[in-house]
């Protein structure tokens, strides 16, 4: 899924977001808005990944609705 898709999809991924990473509170989902870099960089902060890993970790979990 390209960043153009998923900010497209944005708010029928929100809930599926908060799913996956639930640490993530309401209002950060919301600020995010479908940006792969405000995501990286509150996995790196949330949940102590590398930016490597944070990108690997939407990777996979784009890959789940990339249909």
């Amino acid at each position: 899924m390209n960043k153009d898709i998923l900010k497209g999809k944005w708010n029928q991924l929100k809930g599926e977001i908060q799913k996956e990473w639930g640490e993530l509170t309401d209002d950060e989902i919301q600020q995010i808005d479908g940006d792969t870099t405000k995501l990286i960089g509150l996995l790196q902060e949330r949940y102590g990944k590398s930016e490597e890993d944070a990108e690997k970790a939407i990777e996979q979990w784009e890959n789940k609705y990339a249909a």
